[in-house]
């Protein structure tokens, strides 16, 4: 699930989120844990320009340091970035950040990355907005190289280049997992070519079969044979009769009845679901998860 409080769009955020504090993150995070989640998200903006930040609003956590500082409180839950716009940093400079969370971590780290969509974020920080997608795909290439095992990592593309350059701590995984997010053409060429994993942008359940189907047929026609995870985010879930407005396109109910709604998803070749909770306290929400990691879960099992 991606995290509250660390970002707070108007589309998602709850009303008690504003005045919410780091030990709430603590709760839901260890509430996660307990619950058998398989990851925390934190998302990635850097500066909301005035234009946009009555829809978007101006909180945005770092999630490096959000992740970090989660890292401490938790021991197996996964941590990922959704998703990380790496185009508005140099690749090493990504690579030393998110090497040393995984180090810190145990290995806990899931890189999900994406093209971002503000301009002047981009702007402000000296970055290539209009080509943010050909900045991305050698991005995602440089960092195979940066965060992998070699202390000197080596690569050698049209706008990065570096070697003879060590970088210590070195991750704890083999092989850190990317998962590539969004759901333009280019996001899901992306994913088939590149990525460990792909990450829809919260398309309607009728739209996932296919661009499912696209994404098989991409990474098989680029000869690429390892598998790989395939997400979706779920409509707003809560667990049991709410007694107040959840608004209607949240699923509420019995533990089976959400089950059923969420199986539809691996019946059309989804692996993981990031769920969602309507909520209005912190107490509420990690009650909520409780009940789904008790009661609705284990009638996930396919």
């Amino acid at each position: 699930m991606q995290l509250p409080v660390q970002s707070q769009s108007a589309i998602y955020a709850e009303p008690w989120e504003a005045a919410a504090t780091p030990a709430d993150l603590v709760r839901v995070a260890r509430a996660a844990e307990l619950g058998g989640f398989a990851y925390l998200a934190s998302c990635d903006h850097v500066a909301i320009p005035r234009r946009l930040a009555e829809g978007m609003s101006t909180v945005w956590y770092d999630p490096v340091a959000t992740l970090s500082f989660l890292a401490g409180v938790t021991e197996r839950v996964l941590l990922m970035s959704h998703v990380a716009v790496v185009g508005l940093r140099h690749p090493l400079l990504t690579a030393k950040q998110y090497a040393t969370l995984d180090h810190l971590s145990g290995g806990r780290l899931v890189l999900g990355v994406g093209a971002g969509h503000v301009r002047e974020e981009f702007e402000a920080v000296g970055a290539d907005f209009d080509g943010r997608g050909g900045v991305l795909d050698e991005t995602i290439d440089a960092l195979r190289a940066a965060l992998g095992p070699e202390e000197y990592p080596e690569f050698a593309g049209e706008r990065f280049a570096f070697s003879g350059l060590g970088q210590l701590p070195r991750p704890v995984q083999e092989r850190v997992p990317i998962w590539v997010g969004g759901s333009s053409p280019a996001a899901v060429r992306r994913a088939a070519v590149r990525g460990d994993g792909w990450l829809p942008q919260g398309d309607p359940f009728e739209r996932l079969p296919a661009l499912i189907a696209r994404l098989r047929a991409l990474r098989e026609e680029a000869g690429v044979e390892a598998p790989i995870v395939v997400g979706a985010i779920t409509e707003p879930l809560y667990v049991g009769e709410p007694g107040w407005p959840v608004g209607r396109r949240t699923l509420a109910g019995k533990p089976e009845t959400l089950a059923e709604s969420l199986r539809r998803y691996a019946a059309i070749g989804v692996d993981q679901v990031q769920v969602r909770f309507r909520s209005r306290s912190v107490s509420e929400l990690t009650d909520q998860m409780a009940a789904f990691g008790a009661d609705v879960a284990p009638h996930l099992d396919t």
